[in-house]
């Protein structure tokens, strides 16, 4: 079915993104996950052509698109090469990134978003913590007033780039009586006195991806490193939330496809029985049923796209592309490794990194659970 939700600038778009990928990421993707990381070159070039500011206005380096569609072209074609490439890119430039445009001060504006845009600050985003999971109301981490400083005490797991991070915005509890509403966002350096890191977390899929645990040991920092409302830090990440599962949603239909795509040239290749695997009947049949499921997700998915893009994306519909499209993917990857047969468990394929790097994708941005109980609530249950 065709998509009409681009034009020929997002199209235009999508060419420079993809030959950004070819000459500067695809030669390089076995050294990103033997190294656990994605090198600097890659944020400083990424930033150079202009895809890190996407979120970000012009007076502060960035490319002011001012339209969602073109975040979503560059999280499709980052996927298509890596779901971490995606994860990490997502994190930065379209979930942690807003915050700062849309909650900083403009000294705040004009000391980080420069270089956020340009690769040299990379950001990461600090919600959850070893004993909290999804429910982000319970964080533990805290920061107590000391005179003009706030001390920080606590950690994060689980952080998307939070080994090679420069900048994290991290949920903190200011005030404890308050429950959910009094938690506040902090921008904190990295190298500030009293932040460490753990180790680059052991993963089962997305090696490329660094994620680490953050640990704060009084970290002394003051007023201007609050972003948004004192005690507002809840309501403002529920506000961010939709967007964060609609990327998620973008990058798990793309991922899904491509992997899909290539899956089917691999049936039509393989042979078995004296024909190509793909016109077994089974197959045949199990393959026109991915393909149904992938298009119809999308679907719903750039309806989400349009809607958010007008400023009209619900919570509840955010969550419910979340859930669905990524439960979409890992059937969809499940057959596709089955499909590749005893090919489909080697980690030299794509398809089997593909459906290691997709599990996650249940759990994170609001486990799936988490989503459908969303979504209950919502239908007065």
């Amino acid at each position: 079915m065709k998509r009409d939700i681009y034009d020929e600038d997002h199209e235009a778009f999508r060419g420079s993104v993809r030959e950004f990928l070819v000459r500067s990421v695809i030669p390089h993707v076995e050294e990103h996950a033997a190294a656990k990381a994605l090198p600097r070159e890659f944020w400083l070039e990424a930033g150079k052509q202009g895809f890190l500011g996407l979120e970000i206005p012009e007076e502060y380096g960035g490319s002011a698109a001012g339209d969602y569609r073109f975040n979503a072209v560059a999280a499709e074609e980052l996927n298509k090469v890596n779901a971490a490439l995606g994860s990490c890119w997502g994190i930065h430039a379209d979930i942690t990134a807003p915050y700062l445009v849309q909650l900083g001060t403009e000294e705040q504006k004009q000391r980080w978003l420069p270089g956020v845009a340009a690769g040299e600050i990379l950001l990461a985003i600090g919600m959850t913590e070893p004993s909290g999971g999804s429910d982000l109301a319970a964080l533990k981490t805290t920061a107590v007033r000391d005179g003009d400083d706030w001390v920080i005490n606590g950690s994060k797991t689980f952080i998307t780039n939070g080994y090679s991070a420069d900048l994290v915005l991290t949920a903190v509890r200011t005030s404890p009586e308050k429950k959910a509403r009094g938690i506040t966002l902090f921008a904190i350096p990295t190298d500030t006195p009293g932040f460490s890191r753990g180790r680059k977390l052991d993963k089962v899929g997305q090696d490329e991806s660094d994620t680490a645990e953050l640990f704060f040991e009084n970290v002394r920092l003051g007023d201007d490193h609050v972003v948004g409302e004192l005690d507002g830090g809840f309501i403002h990440m529920m506000q961010k939330l939709p967007q964060e599962r609609l990327g998620c949603g973008i990058s798990n239909i793309a991922h899904a496809k491509q992997i899909l795509d290539e899956t089917l040239q691999y049936t039509k290749d393989r042979q078995a029985f004296g024909t190509s695997i793909g016109s077994l009947q089974h197959n045949k049949f199990l393959l026109a049923e991915l393909y149904t499921q992938i298009e119809v997700s999308q679907a719903y998915l750039d309806q989400c796209v349009v809607a958010h893009d007008q400023g009209e994306l619900t919570p509840i519909d955010a969550a419910k592309a979340k859930w669905w499209t990524s439960q979409i993917q890992n059937d969809v990857l499940d057959h596709c490794v089955q499909l590749h047969g005893g090919y489909g468990f080697m980690n030299e394929y794509r398809v089997a990194r593909a459906w290691r790097d997709a599990r996650v994708s249940k759990i994170w941005a609001g486990s799936n659970e988490i989503m459908k109980e969303l979504i209950g609530r919502d239908l007065g249950l």
